[in-house]
């Protein structure tokens, strides 16, 4: 029987306590939404597990925006997620995911949210903000990288996909040719997607090619993914079932539309959100060298 958890998940509660400790010194409300929900975002290639009827949660989104229509303005969660089919040193079918919103902010607003905290807990983990995995060092207080997709896409694909999008070979390029080439001694941020990978993103109003979307990595490792966040719920509901199709066509099972959301959505403020894989962060942290050390399995 291996005790590696013995290592590593004191290291995982010294920085979810900084994590929560930044939160709550910032002013924002920790809350539980619930794990079992009737109908989860249709988002293609993302598959929350069927419990009965209902699904467990791939995220906790739909349900943490329908707070800030009711008037809350700084949310948190830190729980359980659920993704089908995804396993490896850096997926597992179940996960803690960080997911948190600012009312009245940017997508900008909530990567200063993650500078901040992540430092903190670096520092709550290490005593330093240097990290080290594969024998390269990264400082996490030093700045980070961001660079838009535009160009991440041309110097490292070849192709601009805000000229000529092409979802498969946008995915495929990004997983492939992409990721694996940005800085490893340096947090990057992607910054500004195709508005076809806009989501639950809204459009930008300097360009409407893009998305006010982020992505953060951290030694190649995908971390957090950001929104300024959608309230249109006409376009919302359009996007909806937009990807209900496509899942169908990719022969994955479409989700029913949330329509407590889309009939909260229309007072929901104007809001920056993201979400963050807490057991990635943790890798990060402490060198782990898959998601299995870092989680009781």
């Amino acid at each position: 029987m291996s005790y590696e958890w013995l290592e590593y998940f004191p290291k995982r509660a010294q920085a979810i306590k900084a994590i929560r400790n930044y939160f709550d010194a910032e002013g924002f409300i920790e809350v539980d939404t619930p794990v079992r929900i009737p109908a989860p975002a249709n988002e293609p290639h993302i598959i929350p597990p069927a419990s009965g009827d209902w699904f467990l949660r791939a995220s906790p989104e739909l349900q943490l925006k329908r707070l800030l229509a009711m008037g809350f303005t700084k949310l948190y969660q830190i729980g359980p997620c659920f993704r089908q089919g995804e396993s490896g040193d850096r997926h597992s079918p179940e996960f803690t995911m960080l997911e948190w919103y600012r009312a009245n902010a940017t997508y900008l607003d909530v990567l200063d949210d993650m500078r901040r905290y992540v430092v903190a807990a670096a520092m709550a983990v290490n005593g330093s903000t240097l990290v080290e995995r594969d024998g390269v060092q990264l400082d996490l207080a030093l700045p980070w990288e961001i660079i838009t997709v535009q160009e991440a896409m041309i110097k490292y694909a070849g192709w601009d996909p805000l000229e000529e999008y092409d979802q498969d070979r946008f995915d495929f390029d990004m997983g492939i040719k992409v990721e694996p080439q940005l800085p490893k001694d340096k947090v990057v941020v992607l910054m500004n997607y195709p508005a076809q990978a806009a989501a639950l993103a809204q459009l930008s109003s300097e360009d409407n090619r893009v998305a006010e979307r982020w992505e953060a990595y951290a030694f190649g490792i995908e971390l957090c993914n950001a929104f300024g966040e959608l309230v249109d719920p006409i376009e919302q509901r359009a996007r909806f079932i937009a990807a209900r199709e496509e899942k169908i066509a990719c022969g994955e099972v479409p989700m029913p539309l949330d329509e407590e959301f889309l009939s909260a959505l229309g007072s929901m403020p104007p809001s920056g959100g993201a979400a963050l894989g807490v057991d990635r962060l943790i890798m990060v942290l402490t060198g782990a060298p898959t998601i299995g050390k870092v989680r009781f399995t």
